[in-house]
């Protein structure tokens, strides 16, 4: 599959100062795929190593931390040459040995001329749990998401259709084929962005299959929680993430510790939330006191919203079937308004965006803020259909006059008295 994140790697490529590599992100999103297909396209061959259940390949790390030494050992154990600049090295699962997160500082110190990509699904939490001595400034980290909107039109075929939102994004234009978006964002609601779900659907087109697939997933990460934690962990971790889908269902989405248990305490539930959030399968977004710069300035880190790292994962949780969301059903809107919420907040995140939300009485709320280049705060409302009555969003603008605000609804593009129309499938076209 075609990924934006090809672009960035080639970038750092190219650099003449470049240090090594770390891409970071939830399992399944990609990150190995990724580094594969960019070693065989963009290299003369590729040395790939993984950490995980590989004691022979952890015990070259174990001697000393000489760079040229363990180049010659992985080289050997390969089977291959591995040469400066022409060779991609791939560390995957690098959270799982230490010795060999620790040795990227060494290699960025005394063998820069050698191209490492290491890769690591849950290395926040290995970090954070084991006290690992991180390379701080001796890595270059990109993180890595769920295929978005655009990467997903590019795997079923529809780039032309991509190509058409953008233009009508920036030139704040109706899009003629707004049906035919629709209804493709419709169903990247229900597939999501994992690659191997995707993948699923182009090949079986069931959604059947897509359902099995999310829950193996899903399934997954709880898998995860019990490797990566202790048992009194993983129970109140396990909680906090099957609560997230009913976090989204209530009508204020802010995180209520209550929702887990009757009783739940934030003391008793901070860690939990904290390993879900290094391990890259939630999204946090904090309230902001006030709509202005900087935003970070004004954040109350105990009132959040929760969301998940996908939409298709979302649905998988709710068990809702396909053709609920995909034929505009009514009778769930109040559960489509928290999957359009969460689909945004993904694509958010995805452009590098750190979104907050605003909260200016008991009545009023604006579903999310940020900070643009410009140094202006932005508000954006979410509308999971054509009824676009915001009244909280014309509070926010009688009150901290923003240069514009941005409504995204199920409308096509548009622009009347300072709010900006946006369609959901364009919302991948903010950038920040």
């Amino acid at each position: 599959m075609r990924r934006k994140i090809t672009e960035q790697l080639l970038a750092w490529k190219n650099r003449r100062d470049k240090m090594p590599l770390l891409l970071n992100g939830a399992r399944q999103v990609g990150k190995t795929y990724s580094a594969l297909t960019f070693g065989k396209e963009y290299y003369k061959n590729t040395a790939y190593f993984n950490f995980e259940d590989a004691k022979d390949v952890n015990a070259i790390f174990e001697r000393d931390l000489d760079p040229e030494r363990i180049i010659k050992e992985l080289a050997a154990k390969k089977g291959q040459s591995i040469i400066k600049g022409d060779t991609l090295i791939i560390f995957d699962e690098i959270q799982a040995c230490e010795r060999a997160l620790t040795s990227l500082k060494y290699f960025c110190e005394q063998a820069p001329d050698y191209h490492i990509i290491a890769a690591g699904s849950l290395l926040g939490v290995a970090v954070n749990r084991n006290g690992f001595s991180f390379p701080v400034g001796k890595i270059e980290m990109l993180p890595m998401y769920p295929l978005d909107f655009e990467e997903f039109l590019w795997a079923l075929g529809e780039e032309k259709l991509g190509n058409l939102i953008s233009e009508s994004f920036a030139a704040v234009e109706p899009l003629s084929l707004h049906d035919k978006a629709l209804e493709k964002y419709r169903s990247y609601l229900v597939i999501g962005g994992m690659p191997a779900v995707v993948e699923e659907y182009l090949s079986k087109n069931d959604f059947d299959f897509v359902k099995v697939r999310q829950k193996t997933l899903n399934d997954s990460y709880v898998a995860d929680m019990a490797k990566y934690a202790s048992a009194q962990e993983t129970a109140k971790i396990i909680a906090a993430w099957s609560s997230v889908p009913a976090q989204l269902a209530k009508e204020n989405r802010k995180f209520q510790y209550k929702v887990i248990k009757k009783g739940a305490r934030a003391a008793e539930y901070e860690m939990p939330l904290a390993w879900l959030n290094a391990a890259g399968i939630i999204n946090k977004c904090c309230l902001a006191k006030e709509g202005k710069l900087p935003l970070a300035a004004y954040a109350n880190n105990d009132s959040f919203k929760v969301y998940m790292v996908d939409t298709g994962l979302l649905c998988s949780k709710f068990d809702i079937e396909a053709n609920i969301i995909l034929y505009a059903d009514h009778k769930l809107d109040g559960f489509k308004g928290a999957l359009a919420e969460n689909y945004v907040m993904q694509a958010l995140v995805n452009n590098g965006i750190e979104p907050y939300y605003w909260s200016g009485d008991n009545e009023s709320e604006v579903d999310f803020l940020f900070q643009d280049k410009l140094g202006n705060v932005i508000p954006v409302e979410v509308k999971s259909s054509d009824n676009v009555r915001a009244k909280s969003l014309q509070k926010y603008i009688k009150k901290y006059v923003p240069p514009y605000a941005i409504r995204v609804s199920t409308r096509n593009f548009g622009f009347e008295n300072g709010i900006k129309s946006i369609p959901l499938y364009a919302v991948w076209c903010i950038k920040k």
